[in-house]
């Protein structure tokens, strides 16, 4: 693989749906400078652990995740599953040297939360249900293991951008795939969606604003009479006793994709799911994900204060690092916000 080839590979694990994104994408966010976007959040290689297989039996790399673990005891935790058109992506991607997932592994532990980027098998080896099965084991690991490394189970969140965010919606709504595992979504105290896509299939609307619907089927239809569309949309699971939603969207993506995202956000007030909508200006699709692991963004300083007021005791973390608690943290976070997202 030549270089130029495999970043824009790379780079395409970042973006969901859209064809156009995938070299157009990669040109903006060369135009904008990586040294302007990604800001490298430290943390100690001795609290890192790579490459720990989630599910018994297989030897799949696909079936590995990585953790970022804060000093100390009774922290919260992050599952992060990451994007790529259910056809590409890893949780070790880089892009022009900058280790994405990596960083937002680092920024958030380094803040007290402890972070799982996971993987999980991709199309077209695997369905869409496959996929929803490998995060649903991964959660599973997680919720099993992490007590042992001084994480609070009890506060449990799940996070994806862009087609990881259509999983961690579907694992969080449809309580049928944890139930497998003897598990219900009531293990999750939140979701944080950013930018996902595909949320609700059947929406006309989306596809008058641009998205393609031969996309969609190529990735959701199994096959060759089901309601595809009704089968794989998140949405249609939405009920009561759904965990909380961070729902995170990019002033400069697609009117369709952020149309999806209003329509989960409305859609799950209307069925009294509590839910918070969030535009991130200045940003896109791709880009966005940068901001994650940036303080002085508005995605990081939304996200740390969701994770703090979700379902927690006067909404204070007892998690702690070297830099304070995450309360003190989403202090500092705000105070250096900038306009541009």
């Amino acid at each position: 693989m030549d270089a130029p080839n495999g970043k824009r590979r790379m780079l395409a694990s970042l973006l969901l749906m859209t064809p156009g994104f995938i070299f157009s994408g990669y040109v903006a966010l060369r135009r904008a400078g990586m040294a302007m976007l990604y800001k490298p959040a430290i943390l100690p290689d001795e609290q890192i652990r790579r490459n720990i297989p989630y599910r018994d039996g297989s030897n799949d790399e696909k079936h590995q995740l990585d953790l970022f673990l804060p000093p100390g005891t009774g922290w919260p935790i992050l599952v992060f599953i990451h994007g790529g058109a259910l056809a590409s992506g890893d949780k070790c991607l880089r892009v022009g040297g900058a280790d994405v997932y990596g960083n937002i592994g680092r920024f958030y532990a380094g803040r007290g939360i402890g972070v799982a980027v996971i993987n999980y098998r991709l199309q077209p080896k695997v369905t869409w249900r496959e996929q929803v099965d490998d995060v649903v084991h991964a959660i599973a690991w997680v919720y099993s293991h992490l007590g042992k490394y001084g994480g609070d189970t009890s506060r449990l969140f799940l996070s994806g951008h862009s087609a990881g965010a259509h999983l961690a919606a579907r694992v969080a709504l449809d309580p049928r795939p944890l139930a497998q595992l003897g598990l219900s979504p009531g293990i999750l105290s939140g979701v944080i969606a950013i930018s996902g896509a595909g949320f609700d299939l059947s929406d006309t609307k989306t596809y008058e604003l641009g998205a393609k619907l031969h996309m969609y089927e190529e990735r959701f239809r199994c096959h060759p009479n089901e309601d595809w569309q009704k089968e794989a949309s998140p949405i249609c699971c939405a009920g009561p006793g759904a965990p909380p939603f961070l729902i995170v969207y990019a002033e400069g993506e697609t009117k369709a994709l952020q149309w999806q995202s209003q329509l989960m956000h409305r859609t799950l007030l209307e069925k009294q799911i509590p839910s918070e909508l969030v535009e991130v200006p200045g940003q896109s699709h791709c880009r966005i994900v940068l901001t994650l692991s940036r303080p002085d963004k508005t995605s990081a300083p939304a996200i740390l204060r969701f994770i703090t007021k979700s379902n927690l005791p006067n909404g204070v973390l007892t998690g702690t690092s070297d830099r304070g608690t995450v309360a003190d943290l989403i202090v500092l976070s705000q105070a250096g916000t900038l306009a541009s997202g």
